[in-house]
């Protein structure tokens, strides 16, 4: 439903690499990478995804949200053992 806006909307906000989200209003599911994210601890890098949702968090628009984020050498490490 609005998996285009949230992806546009991270993207751009968080200057990411690539991202990734699918679901409906009930949950989410969003994988991000990008270089905000190296050094950062886990509850940073929620914090930062769910800045930008707040919005459609508050309207009701998203119920809930499942989030993995990693800097581009996590996601390559990860990659390479899929």
């Amino acid at each position: 439903m609005y998996n285009k806006k949230i992806e546009n909307l991270l993207m751009n906000t968080l200057s990411l690499k690539e991202i990734y989200v699918k679901g409906d209003s009930n949950l989410i599911k969003i994988i991000a990478i990008g270089e905000i994210f190296t050094g950062m601890s886990e509850v940073k890098r929620q914090q930062s995804i769910y800045t930008p949702l707040i919005s459609y968090i508050l309207e009701k628009k998203i119920h809930a949200v499942s989030i993995k984020s990693y800097s581009p050498k996590e996601w390559n490490k990860k990659k390479s053992h899929l």
